[in-house]
C-alpha cells in the first residue's frame, strides 16, 4: 500500500515524511506496516527530550538549540507536544509559533502533536514518530514535553538524553525535592538566569544531587544529627566530590541559561554531546535502547490485547452477564477477570488477518 510513499521516504523527500508522520500519529491503515518497512533504519538520530514546568522556557531553549545544530551543520527534527485543542482536538501550535525563527529552514523539521489525554507530557505515538524522523535520518531529534509538572516521566523512556529545565520563581525549589524529576534528569537547566533565585536554585539541585548519590556526607563520619554548618558549601561540596566518580555514574550537569538572550545555550549542547558520549563508553546507550524497544513490544501487546478484548462483542456480553454476582458478592472481580482470560485464549493468540 505505501511502496510509493516508501519510494519517495527513499528519496529523503520532506512531504514523504509529513504524509509517513501523519499516517503513524493518527493510526491510520497500514500504520503498522509502515513502521515495520521503517524498523530496520532505526539507530541514527540521537534522540534529545526537553522537559520542565510550563512557563519555563522550552519552546525558546529548544529553538535556541536547534539553530546552534544548525551552525554545526547538523539536521533536526523538533517534536513539540502541545495542549489538545478541546474544540478540533489537536494541537493548539503554540510550540511551532514560538519556534518561527527556525521554522522555515530545509534542515528543521518541526511537528506538533496534541496529548489527545495523555499524562506522561508525551502524545501516545510520540515514540513511533521519532521512529519515522530516526528513520528518515535526522541528526538530531529534540522532543519537547507539554509541561504537565512532575507526571512528564515517559520523556526519560522516549530520549537518550534527558533535559529538565526550571525557572527561578513559581515555587520551582519545592521540585528539587520531588523524586520524579531528580530521576530523570541527565542535565539541569535553570532557564531565566538572569533573575532573583537562580543562584539558590542552582545550590539546592546539587544539593540534592550530593544526597541522591551519597556524595555529600560520603567522607563525614556517620552520626545523629549531622550539623550542615560544619559545611562550608555543601552545594560545592557535593559537586566536587560527584565529578571525581564521573567514570562510575553520570553526574547530572547544572546550567543556567538566558534562551530569550541566547546565553548559555552552548554550554547545554556540549552537556549533551558529553552526556551521549557517557552513554556510548558505557554501554548504557545500548541499555537505554533496548529498554525503549523491550517497553515498545510491551506496549503493542497490551494495544492488541486491549482492543481484542473490548472489541469482541462476545467476550463484553459475558461480563455484561456476570455483573449481577458481582454486585452480590458471590463473585470477585479477580475470579472474573481470570475467568475471562482462561476462556479468551483463542482471541488473543490469534493472528491478525
Amino acid at each position: 500500500m505505501h511502496e510509493r510513499l516508501l519510494a519517495d521516504f527513499e528519496q529523503r523527500k520532506p512531504a514523504a515524511l509529513a504524509r509517513a508522520v501523519s499516517i503513524v500519529e493518527n493510526h491510520r491503515h497500514g500504520f503498522e506496516a509502515l513502521l515495520g518497512a521503517l524498523h530496520s533504519r532505526l539507530g541514527h538520530s540521537r534522540r534529545i527530550g526537553i522537559t520542565g514546568p510550563p512557563g519555563a522556557g522550552k519552546s525558546t531553549l529548544t529553538s535556541r538549540l536547534v539553530a546552534l545544530y544548525r551552525s554545526r551543520g547538523l539536521t533536526v527534527a523538533v517534536v513539540a507536544v502541545d495542549p489538545t485543542s478541546p474544540f478540533t482536538g489537536g494541537a493548539l501550535l503554540g510550540d511551532r509559533i514560538r519556534m518561527e525563527e527556525v521554522a522555515l529552514d530545509p534542515g528543521v523539521f518541526i511537528r506538533s502533536m496534541a496529548t489527545r489525554g495523555s499524562l506522561g507530557g508525551l502524545a501516545s505515538s510520540t515514540r513511533e514518530v521519532a521512529d519515522v524522523i530516526d528513520a528518515f535520518g535526522f541528526d538530531r531529534i529534540v522532543i519537547e514535553t507539554v509541561g504537565v509538572g512532575q507526571s512528564e516521566l515517559d520523556i526519560s523512556r522516549t530520549a537518550d538524553s534527558s533535559v529538565v529545565v526550571l525557572v527561578p520563581e513559581s515555587g520551582d525549589s519545592i521540585q528539587t525535592l520531588k523524586a520524579g524529576l531528580m530521576e530523570i534528569a541527565d542535565i539541569f537547566v535553570i532557564n531565566k538566569a538572569d533573575r532573583p533565585g537562580s543562584d539558590r536554585l542552582r545550590n539546592e539541585i546539587e544539593l540534592m544531587l550530593g544526597l541522591r548519590m551519597g556524595a555529600t556526607f560520603k567522607n563525614i563520619p556517620a552520626h545523629h544529627g549531622v550539623d550542615l554548618k560544619r559545611l562550608a558549601n555543601p552545594a560545592k561540596l557535593a559537586r566536587d566530590a560527584a565529578l571525581g566518580s564521573e567514570a562510575e555514574h553520570w553526574t547530572p550537569a547544572v546550567l543556567a541559561t538566558s534562551a530569550v538572550k541566547n546565553e548559555g545555550i552552548e554550554p547545554v549542547a556540549e552537556a549533551i554531546d558529553r552526556h551521549f558520549a557517557y552513554l556510548e563508553q558505557t554501554g548504557a546507550l545500548r541499555e537505554r535502547r533496548w529498554r525503549r524497544l523491550r517497553q515498545r513490544v510491551i506496549e503493542v501487546v497490551e494495544h492488541r490485547v486491549r482492543k481484542r478484548l473490548w472489541g469482541d462483542s462476545t467476550t463484553n456480553a459475558w461480563l455484561d452477564e456476570q455483573l449481577a454476582s458481582l454486585d452480590s458478592g458471590t463473585l470477585t472481580p479477580f475470579v472474573a477477570a481470570d475467568e475471562l482470560l482462561r476462556r479468551s485464549g483463542d482471541l488473543l493468540t490469534r493472528m491478525d488477518s
